[in-house]
């Protein structure tokens, strides 16, 4: 059989299977992604071999980057608080201290107990350091117009530090090409640090703005046809990203602006349009990269580098984020079980594997670490699938009861800690 239709075959009932079974399995404690993940491991090289899949590294970054940013712009279309510090003090403490303190302890644990050089210890830590923003739907913003302190903190989280992390990503690649960094740090600081956030930042205001008038003007007088009108959702994603990049700028940041300004320029229903929109070309971006990250799964390395990912990836999940958490935490008048909530929920998947890819066509694929790096980071987001596909249900139903409705977002509780 001709293997390009076999895997075709195997494609559509997966998808077949996981929608018309969506009313069972959204009954279990699994998420989605864990299901994808679970065929693909069984159809590839660990199972039966029948998804016989090898994507080369530009490939899969392209796929994971396409993926990524629309997610991106998903999170920033359900954020609808106003843009005053009060509302976005979750978001300020989770990535300007949380995302740090992840990147900087991972990048320590890569030092000195897996004897990395610094430079792969940092690189390393910036690619496992962004939460995912594609596989943490259970917990994000439900609704457009929801208000819920916790699912906004980690959707903001996700679509911001997805794009936040580049900096750190660039550090590292500058050091690894150079060790002494009288040679690129001032340049780090100024392009890829201050040029960057703010272009991205811009031009994420800018184009969508833009959109958004153009398409009130075009209303005017014409209409557009009911079933083309979400493709706006697709040409403002795909316009603020390639022209932020056109300029050096953080694509991935201008497309979360970009949502976020559009959020605020649509009315209620032509919003929630776009959202669905956008969710499902991620679901079904999000069934090939989880799909392809399973069948790439191999027993030889999996043997070879099983215990450094293992280390890493418990270190992560069971010290780092919470330790780092609490600590990002301090003095925000959170209760304890929603400071724990937000420290378990760190979700890794699509956005560290995208920038795996982006590390490997940039000097990563040189070194003799390349392959630790690769499979710690892939069985990294493996147990985070497991771990946190299994608790997301769960866990969500005991916030929903015992946290939601009890107080609003302008009245902090009292620290139970």
């Amino acid at each position: 059989m001709d293997l390009y239709i076999l895997n075709l075959l195997v494609l559509g009932l997966l998808l077949l299977f996981v929608t018309l079974g969506s009313g069972w399995i959204s009954r279990l404690p699994l998420s989605d992604a864990l299901i994808y993940l679970v065929v693909g491991v069984a159809l590839g090289p660990l199972g039966l071999n029948l998804l016989q899949l090898k994507p080369d590294a530009e490939l899969l970054k392209r796929l994971t980057e396409f993926v990524v940013i629309v997610s991106i712009f998903g999170c920033g279309l359900r954020l609808n608080l106003p843009f005053q510090l009060w509302a976005w003090n979750s978001t300020a403490r989770l990535i300007g201290f949380l995302m740090p303190i992840s990147i900087f302890a991972i990048a320590a644990v890569g030092h000195w107990l897996l004897g990395l050089s610094w430079a792969i210890a940092v690189l390393l830590g910036a690619i496992l350091a962004p939460t995912d923003p594609v596989l943490a739907s259970e917990v994000q913003v439900e609704d457009v117009d929801e208000e819920d302190e916790l699912r906004f903190g980690l959707t903001s989280e996700g679509g911001l530090n997805d794009a936040l992390a580049f900096p750190f990503v660039y550090f590292g690649l500058h050091w690894l090409k150079d060790d002494n960094w009288q040679n690129w740090f001032r340049q780090w600081v100024a392009v890829d640090l201050l040029w960057a956030i703010a272009a991205g930042i811009v031009m994420g205001v800018i184009v969508a703005k833009a959109v958004i008038r153009l398409d009130g003007y075009l209303q005017k007088y014409r209409p557009v046809e009911e079933e083309r009108e979400d493709f706006v959702a697709l040409s403002t994603i795909l316009l603020t990203y390639a022209l932020t990049e056109l300029v050096n700028g953080y694509g991935f940041l201008a497309v979360f602006v970009a949502g976020v300004v559009v959020q605020r320029g649509y009315h209620r229903e032509k919003r929630l349009s776009q959202l669905v929109f956008t969710e499902q070309i991620e679901n079904l971006l999000e069934v090939l990269a989880i799909l392809l990250l399973g069948s790439l799964l191999l027993v030889r390395p999996i043997l070879e580098f099983g215990g450094a990912a293992l280390l890493v990836a418990g270190l992560l999940i069971f010290v780092i984020r919470p330790v780092g958490t609490w600590i990002s935490t301090i003095g925000a008048g959170y209760p304890a079980g929603k400071r724990w909530l937000i420290g378990w929920f760190g979700v890794r998947g699509v956005g560290s594997l995208y920038y795996l890819f982006y590390a490997l066509g940039e000097g990563l694929e040189k070194t003799g670490d390349q392959d630790r790096i690769i499979w710690i980071t892939f069985l990294t987001i493996v147990a985070s699938m497991i771990l946190h596909g299994t608790s997301a249900t769960p866990l969500m139903k005991w916030y929903e009861q015992k946290f939601r409705g009890r107080k609003k977002l302008d009245e902090p509780a009292v620290d139970e800690s």
